[in-house]
């Protein structure tokens, strides 16, 4: 609705083209390999990346990879639409509990972290010697690892005084995570040098850890890890079908999506769409370059989004706002520099899974054009059966 007022119905359908393609999905995908890879600690065969066979798409291009690691993630992904598509309360019940598990969980690591491990603050004064162009491409998976701070939003319908409560979600879950996510971070830094910390292939999480408290904490945090991956999952198969039922009952997406189950209330049919273009893109891709492709497309429209903040304020100086942008102009429009930055970076640093993100984001406008002519073809034979 947002990027709707401010740039018409175009900006708005590929905006929701690329959560079903890139954002969502694309987030989910990672997730979803990523957990495979945590899940290795305790059944290394979940995390073996060399695959059974390979299906050759372009040669030397292109391929889907059959490995133990896809077909875990795979079946996560599955698992979790199979919950969701069963009702809205089997999925908040799920969703909640493994949210409130992980942050419980976080934030018990952090204090027995600083108060029992072995560390040391002088950590955080060191530095090592960074590229502009390496530092632009690392903020791609920070500004991933951010990417579900506006999830509320796209479920404003189902809850209860959207006005007051998916402001206040927004503010607090955005606050909540900046916090965790900065504490974790300095705790990793309390524990390792950066220089180090660099060099670690392994999970960071479990390195940490097994410094900290030994061995047996970094199997607790790997399960922590899993929990996580799990929420992350939960939320996002929540969500994303919820934008597409939209598009679809607006006709500006394929039919099937604004389906609802007869018995459990949901939408079915998208929830499954994204289940399987999310698996598609796991066995498409390893996680680091499923990280570039969606984080790319996260930086893309969330930098779009904040330049409509400027179109909307010029063009509706006198609309009534609920809330004030602190630092106005000056904090929206440095969030549009860096993120243009970002992405000029990562276009040239790492060309093939951004560039491969913005082809897919580009399909979506013939394909906007597609439903476009469809809706306004319908509209008319709308009319004239009326006019008769």
């Amino acid at each position: 609705m947002y990027l709707r007022e401010a740039y018409g119905p175009f900006a708005a359908f590929l905006t929701g083209w690329t959560s079903f393609v890139a954002g969502f999905s694309g987030a989910i995908a990672t997730s979803a390999m990523v957990l495979a890879f945590y899940l290795g600690r305790f059944v290394p065969a979940a995390a073996n990346t060399t695959p059974f066979f390979t299906i050759v798409i372009v040669p030397g291009t292109f391929a889907l990879s059959f490995s133990p690691q896809a077909i875990v993630a795979v079946a996560a992904i599955f698992a979790m639409a199979w919950i969701h598509r069963r009702g809205v309360r089997p999925g908040r019940i799920v969703g909640n509990s493994l949210a409130a598990l992980k942050v419980l969980a976080l934030v018990v690591f952090v204090a027995l972290g600083f108060s029992l491990g072995d560390g040391t603050m002088r950590h955080l004064a060191e530095s090592v010697p960074v590229a502009p162009a390496g530092w632009l491409l690392a903020l791609i998976p920070v500004m991933f690892t951010y990417s579900g701070w506006n999830a509320a939003s796209y479920v404003a319908e189902e809850i209860r005084d959207p006005d007051r409560n998916v402001p206040r979600a927004l503010a607090i879950g955005t606050a909540a995570v900046i916090a965790i996510y900065l504490t974790l971070n300095t705790l990793y830094l309390y524990v390792i040098p950066v220089g180090e910390l660099a060099h670690v292939k392994a999970s960071v999480l479990d390195v940490v850890a097994d410094r900290l408290l030994g061995a047996s904490a970094g199997n607790m945090m790997t399960i922590v890890a899993l929990i996580s991956l799990s929420a992350s999952i939960s939320a996002m198969t929540f969500a994303g079908p919820r934008v597409y039922f939209a598009m679809a009952r607006d006709r500006l997406f394929f039919g099937g999506a604004a389906r609802v189950h007869p018995r459990y209330r949901t939408p079915a049919v998208a929830i499954v769409a994204q289940a399987a273009w999310s698996s598609f893109l796991v066995l498409s891709a390893k996680a680091d370059a499923l990280v570039d492709y969606t984080g790319f497309a996260i930086v893309l429209f969330s930098g779009v989004a904040v330049v409509a903040l400027f179109v909307l304020r010029g063009r509706e100086p006198q609309a009534t706002r609920p809330f004030r942008t602190w630092g106005y102009p000056v904090t929206p429009a440095l969030y549009v520099l860096v993120s243009v930055l970002i992405l000029i970076n990562g276009l040239v640093s790492k060309p093939l899974p951004t560039g491969a993100g913005l082809l897919v984001i580009g399909a979506g406008i013939p394909i906007y054009g597609w439903f476009s002519r469809r809706k306004q073809e319908s509209c008319i034979k709308t009319s004239a059966r009326r006019a008769r």
